[in-house]
């Protein structure tokens, strides 16, 4: 049908690119972006096999409302990619603490280049914020931590990345989702499929919107009648973060959490996103902020322990559930919080990290999992990520069994999970 050719040379690029719109309706793409990554040969068993996959496809993406014509231009570049399944298959054995994820995304560095990008977007920044109430500080922050403020945007070409994760990959059902999504990006003329880049895993632009989440949330807000979140113009992808968090429950001047001192006789039964109270309620606890003081009345709070008992605890707000929507990792929301303190010139965490003993390994956070489900604390999955769900139940063993529930997973709290 249309795969002689193996690997996409610059110049099949620029003929596919041609290809793919008509001379009425051409977009020109990202200004000074770089070309797409070029697919590696597949096995022609796997070509053969996304070519049926298509052809089976089809039918579902015409009744979803995707026009022939786009399909044909969708399809045209689309083969199956097996350097997206090599990368979907992946499972490093290590996670890093969350102390070291943190020194790397509030590094000096970021700080330094996320306030420079506050300086050359100033004018566009500020009429976002005064648009969706977002502060601009967070914004820049969720493009700092997204792509290093657009350096790293990816250079996968998305549809033929999607396509080939619907058809050979673990979550198939979902990326076929995104795949339509992605495809009623190209429909409604916001780029074109050459042009339609990102990660290998479908994750588009400065602040690396999912296909699904750039039909919720993203804006045209540079008038230019796109919404275009590829181009080195990072404006329009600015404002699709600010409408995204805006939606999300974003409450401007509320703190995404405020560092605090625990009393000596805390219940840490207490702590998780489980239990809220008002800052008064905690301040009667003996709860006090970090800094000094009473932590002022921004709404009801939880108190966060991101490494137990032994490290810092955060009081956190509305605001920090509100960037969760954009990734429900505790560390990258911290993450966020933090660089965007750090931009507005807030100093840092005062309690220090518990920096010794290593990381446990996925398989060991697994084993966890299972033993925490077999003795009645069920984790709703046994995948080695430590979400949620694992945190709860980790704590409602350690009430159990007399330990201080702090809910946070160590090599000591596996080996006594062992012993049961």
């Amino acid at each position: 049908m249309r795969r002689a050719v193996k690997i996409l040379s610059p110049t099949l690029l620029a003929l596919a690119l041609a290809a793919c719109s008509s001379p009425a309706q051409h977009y020109r793409g990202p200004s000074g972006s770089a070309a797409p990554d070029a697919i590696p040969a597949a096995d022609p068993a796997h070509e053969a096999g996304m070519e049926n996959w298509l052809v089976s496809f089809k039918p579902r993406a015409m009744q979803a409302g995707i026009s022939d014509r786009t399909w044909q231009r969708a399809t045209a570049i689309i083969r199956y990619n097996p350097k997206v399944i090599e990368r979907d298959r992946y499972q490093a054995e290590f996670t890093k603490p969350i102390w070291e994820y943190l020194d790397s995304a509030v590094s000096e560095t970021r700080i330094a280049n996320g306030r420079q990008a506050l300086r050359d977007n100033a004018a566009a920044l500020a009429a976002i914020e005064a648009q969706y109430g977002v502060e601009k500080e967070v914004v820049v922050a969720v493009w700092g931590m997204e792509s290093n403020y657009g350096k790293n945007r990816g250079k996968t070409l998305i549809l033929p990345a999607l396509a080939t994760l619907s058809y050979d990959g673990r979550r198939g059902a979902f990326f076929q989702t995104q795949f339509l999504d992605a495809l009623r990006i190209i429909q409604d003329g916001d780029t074109d499929p050459m042009h339609l880049t990102g990660s290998w895993a479908g994750a588009m632009g400065h602040t690396q919107f999912m296909p699904s989440s750039f039909l919720q949330y993203a804006v045209d807000f540079n008038g230019d009648g796109r919404r275009d979140i590829w181009s080195d113009d990072p404006t329009d992808a600015l404002a699709s973060t600010a409408a995204y968090l805006a939606r999300s429950g974003w409450r401007k001047g509320q703190p995404w959490g405020v560092e605090v001192t625990l009393p000596a006789n805390f219940d840490y039964g207490q702590a998780g996103k489980k239990i809220k109270r008002s800052p008064a309620d905690w301040a009667a606890m003996g709860v006090r902020a970090a800094q000094g003081g009473t932590v002022p009345d921004y709404g009801p709070a939880s108190i966060l322990l991101p490494a137990g008992a032994n490290g810092p605890a955060v009081m956190i707000f509305g605001n920090f559930t509100a960037i969760s929507r954009y990734n429900a990792a505790d560390s990258y929301v911290m993450g966020v919080g933090m660089l965007s303190d750090a931009l507005r010139g807030r100093p840092g965490l005062v309690h220090p990290w518990p920096r010794d003993g290593r990381a446990l390994t996925i398989a060991e956070k697994s084993e966890a999992q299972r033993h925490l489900t077999a003795q009645g604390y069920d984790t709703q999955g046994t995948d080695g990520k430590v979400g949620q769900n694992t945190i709860d139940a980790l704590i409602d063993w350690q009430k159990a069994r007399g330990h201080r529930p702090d809910g946070y997973l160590t090599l000591n709290m596996l080996q006594k999970l062992r012993e049961g």
